[in-house]
């Protein structure tokens, strides 16, 4: 007779104590599994920035990582998929125009919401930096993953913005004076990510914590507002010319 069917099963406390043991390595697999696919995130995105998608291979990524090479296809398919994570991920959506549809905010309260969602990445210093050098080289060596964010992200938000402040304005049908006056705003906030070496130069106290962003962000704000009651003003004299 097999003995193994007379085994008496182990106690509660060992068996719970193995479902322990198993869970934990669960947990374990699960921590190493994300930061490997962190890791493999940072390290492409240094070397996508510094030599470009068509330089940089999978197994440089790898080797610098300390990860083996088959994990990139486990996590993100193929070079394309990983470069299109590190395109995407790191500073999230910065075109948050979330505020910008909501027809019951003041302007000042459209734009506080707006500007603060765009410089949110700002406050994770030197990875945003990377994320702009690998913008910059996108747009010079394209793979289409920039027009995509045009087409997916940034087109939307312009159109959100500028009906916004056509709303504001009181004026049906944005003209070119609006997309104009729409492009100038968001260039407020942009300039934060593009010139952030040349403020770092020149003034590095402006950009030197979360609360100086947080700063910097209400006062482009009032900047914002600011250019939009030119344009009102503006406006309302071309009308009381024609009208004389």
């Amino acid at each position: 007779m097999n003995s193994a069917a007379h085994k008496t099963p182990p106690p509660a406390a060992q068996q719970g104590a193995e479902s322990s043991h198993v869970d934990g390595d669960a947990r374990k697999q699960r921590s190493d599994g994300a930061e490997a696919r962190a890791r493999l995130l940072q390290t492409a995105l240094r070397l996508f920035a510094d030599k470009g998608f068509s330089k940089t291979s999978t197994r440089d990524i790898a080797q610098t990582a300390g990860v083996n090479i088959a994990a990139i296809k486990y996590y993100f398919g193929d070079k394309a998929g990983l470069y299109r994570a590190v395109f995407t991920e790191p500073m999230g959506n910065p075109c948050d125009f979330m505020m910008l549809v909501e027809q019951d905010l003041t302007l000042r309260e459209s734009l506080q919401g707006f500007f603060a969602g765009f410089l949110e990445p700002l406050k994770q210093g030197d990875l945003v930096q990377l994320c702009v050098r690998l913008h910059f080289r996108e747009m010079l060596e394209p793979t289409g993953l920039w027009a995509e964010d045009i087409d997916n992200n940034i087109k939307p938000a312009h159109a959100a913005m500028v009906a916004m402040l056509a709303r504001y304005l009181g004026v049906e049908e944005a003209d070119d004076e609006i997309h104009r006056l729409a492009f100038s705003i968001v260039g407020l906030p942009l300039q934060m990510y593009i010139a952030r070496d040349v403020i770092d130069a020149i003034r590095p106290k402006l950009m030197a914590s979360p609360a100086e962003i947080d700063e910097w962000a209400e006062r482009i704000t009032a900047y914002a507002e600011a250019m939009t009651e030119f344009e009102a003003q503006r406006r309302r004299a071309l009308i009381s010319k024609k009208k004389s």
